[in-house]
């Protein structure tokens, strides 16, 4: 068995059950897996490893984990620049009509270098706009070549316009085809055991997007194979109408409604969930993922993530689509979920720990992981490490956890997952980053002027 020992690491933040912080601390890894750990004084004399790695210069903690994205939209950055949730779909449905295979593939690569970069080393990726020859495949591919721990998100639309939907009717499947294509994808790819790299998510894309039926079915289809579920919700003042008019209920009694609550269950945005909402979210034990740039970006407002947390309901973070952020750094988004909490008038309504917390193992939990998210034996090997010697840090080293979140967030030195070193000395060792850049800027400005 391989083995890899990281040392005199100055700060470990495990998040275990105690939340341990150690100083000088040692963790070993043995093929995948977290096998052992501890403060400098409790290591063997006679421990060895194939490889040392030294960390006296760095913090440490559990791999961070992105729990919605969107990521053929980094094709697409900085369009709509000034439109709210609807129309800001509205004035992109026709650019990503032109998406083909190498749009989306080439597109989810760099997202995904982009967040490995960031110190993340699970993602969701909800992919719902299927034109042309377009299949969950070409992220999948993606993925497998550079390293990345992936749940692929089926996505669907298939209430177009003409039926009351927000997406243009050419854009939308029809929902034998949807249901078809999701089975063939968990029973080809989806992989249940612990340590997955790789496993299918069922995800209707929203309440303005698909049929009532279409979520129950997929509810249904989904707890048949013991795959979880995945929507969004509340998103924005719209999003609540939209229920409203058309449900005749709001969006959490819509989610009940249809069978899209339980432990199976994730919801993005949730920036208008009421107090009943929150409460039966808790009850239930459905899962929220927060995109703080996102929803201001687009103005969607303020999640009341405070309550969520404290009334116990599972709560991860998100970089969500990067035509709406428009980036994928997860940290920054922990530090963006911090002052946002705050921005609503109180200075303890978040603080740096949790904001971390959310990054790694309440991610984790919302993704339904057992796996991941903290550093204790037995756990995935899934551990990142940031420099504490640069200038974004400097004079806050006192601290050098809560440093990660308050200051400008850094790139990652080290990014180990699944007991593999995929980012060294910040370098990113699976890709070529340049023309991966270089081939995704071509295909991005001729989706825009509409001759891909």
């Amino acid at each position: 068995m391989a083995t890899l020992l990281l040392k005199n690491i100055h700060c470990l933040a495990t998040m275990d059950e105690g939340r341990r912080e150690l100083n000088d601390a040692w963790v070993l890894l043995r093929d995948r897996t977290i096998a052992a750990l501890g403060a400098a004084r409790e290591m063997p004399p006679d421990l060895h490893a194939d490889r040392v790695i030294d960390l006296s210069n760095h913090v440490a903690l559990p791999g961070l984990v992105n729990t919605h994205h969107h990521m053929f939209q980094c094709l697409t950055r900085a369009l709509a620049q000034q439109s709210e949730l609807f129309d800001w779909l509205q004035s992109l449905y026709p650019v990503w009509s032109g998406l083909r295979a190498e749009h989306v593939y080439t597109a989810a690569k760099l997202a995904m270098a982009e967040l490995l970069l960031s110190g993340c080393a699970t993602a969701s990726d909800h992919h719902y706009i299927f034109p042309n020859d377009v299949q969950l495949e070409d992220e999948i591919r993606a993925a497998q070549e550079i390293g990345i721990r992936f749940h692929a998100a089926r996505g669907a639309m298939s209430l177009g316009e003409s039926d009351g939907g927000l997406p243009p009717d050419h854009l939308v499947e029809r929902e034998s085809d949807i249901l078809r294509d999701t089975r063939r994808l968990i029973e080809t790819w989806h992989d249940p055991e612990p340590g997955a790299m790789l496993r299918i998510v069922v995800a209707p894309t929203s309440p303005f997007s698909v049929s009532v039926d279409l979520m129950r079915e997929s509810a249904a289809l989904a707890r048949a194979y013991g795959v979880n579920l995945h929507t969004h919700l509340a998103e924005n003042d719209k999003d609540v109408s939209y229920s409203r008019e058309r449900f005749g209920m709001d969006p959490g009694q819509y989610a009940e409604a249809v069978g899209w609550l339980g432990d199976d269950v994730w919801h993005a945005h949730c920036v208008r969930l009421n107090a009943d909402e929150i409460a039966l979210f808790a009850r239930t034990g459905a899962g929220v993922c927060h995109c703080p740039s996102s929803n201001m970006r687009l103005a969607s407002g303020i999640a009341p993530v405070r309550q969520m947390l404290d009334q116990g309901v599972k709560v991860g973070l998100g970089v969500d689509g990067s035509s709406s952020n428009d980036s994928g750094h997860l940290l920054g988004e922990a530090r963006q979920a911090l002052l946002l909490q705050r921005a609503l008038g109180d200075p303890a309504g978040l603080s740096a720990r949790e904001a971390l917390e959310m990054a790694t193992l309440g991610g984790a939990r919302v993704l339904g992981r057992d796996d991941i998210g903290r550093i204790v034996p037995g756990m995935s090997a899934d551990i990142i490490a940031y420099r504490l010697d640069q200038i974004a840090l400097a004079g806050a080293l006192h601290d050098p956890v809560a440093a990660l979140v308050f200051c400008r967030p850094p790139a990652v030195d080290l990014s180990i997952v699944n007991g593999r070193i995929v980012v060294e000395d910040g370098c990113l060792r699976t890709v070529d980053l340049p023309p991966l850049v270089e081939a995704h800027n071509r295909l991005s400005a001729a989706l825009i002027r509409g001759d891909a």
